[in-house]
């Protein structure tokens, strides 16, 4: 399997498993909490934290925007996006951040405009949602801003030919799939995470595993399955008002997971059958023949 590097860290088989904490909105507008949650996850062990970009009246309709939809913006779902919607001033303090605490990172583009404007920046890695993996427009834009940085593709929502198609249009070069359930949070049963395995087997692609469940063990499960990238969501307080913070770990949480994730890593070993050599005074005494 092809080794895939994100600001000089390497990504695949036999490297450690690459964290990605999940910032998106769960900032609620506020950049002394997106400071937090940096830090928080600088803490905790993570390689990389992730937003999400977009142009809002380029996204959504203007009858979607016009919804209504009560918020601590206002009332209606317009207000509540743009509300969300991190600028110019906050990203610069984003990537700030980040380099303070050295910690990469980067974010979900949902239209070209935004992949451009996060270009600016000189992100290490690009991501294109779930939501965005049949928008050939985005994904060419993406590939082509890319140029020899990574792309991260989630494949929630997504039928086998879907992702097909999307895997045709940005090549195969520099290409971390990511299996996902798009439900929040997602149900034990949801996450089918045998998918990992079965991904990697037919794109021959570093695969890896953004989870939206409650709970850390299927993480750790992903991991063992074959996931060389996770990526959870976090919060600060999973009670905290927001449609994505239910779905997120809190602080214990987060931690948890990236040591769990390193358990599995050890547990793992090489493959390769043999007698360690704690084993021998046991075998000494306890074999018969």
């Amino acid at each position: 399997m092809t080794t895939i590097k994100i600001g000089g860290i390497p990504v695949g088989d036999g490297h450690p498993c690459f964290i990605i904490a999940e910032i998106g909105i769960n900032h609620n507008g506020d950049i002394e909490l997106a400071r937090k949650l940096i830090e928080l996850a600088e803490a905790a062990g993570c390689q990389a934290v992730k937003f999400q970009k977009r142009t809002v009246d380029v996204v959504y309709t203007a009858e979607e925007l016009a919804k209504p939809r009560e918020s601590p913006f206002g009332d209606t779902n317009g207000k509540l996006k743009y509300g969300l919607e991190f600028g110019q001033k906050e990203y610069a303090e984003i990537d700030r951040c980040c380099k303070e605490h050295e910690i990469l990172w980067l974010a979900s583009c949902w239209d070209e405009a935004s992949v451009d404007f996060i270009d600016q920046f000189d992100v290490r890695a690009y991501k294109i949602a779930s939501a965005s993996l049949t928008d050939d427009g985005l994904l060419k834009h993406t590939r082509a801003r890319a140029k020899n940085r990574p792309i991260l593709l989630s494949t929630g929502m997504s039928t086998l030919a879907q992702v097909d198609h999307a895997v045709e249009v940005l090549g195969k070069d520099n290409l971390i799939l990511l299996h996902t359930t798009s439900t929040y949070p997602a149900t034990h049963e949801e996450l089918n995470l045998r998918s990992i395995p079965a991904l990697r087997q037919r794109y021959g692609v570093p695969v890896g595993y953004s989870g939206h469940e409650t709970g850390i063990v299927t993480t750790a499960a992903a991991v063992a399955l074959g996931a060389c990238v996770v990526e959870r969501h976090i919060t600060m307080d999973r009670a905290m008002w927001g449609s994505d913070h239910a779905a997120s770990l809190g602080p214990s949480g987060l931690m948890k997971v990236v040591q769990y994730i390193h358990y599995v890593e050890q547990a793992l070993g090489d493959g390769v059958k043999r007698v360690i050599d704690r084993e021998v005074p046991n075998m000494k005494k306890l074999r018969r023949k």
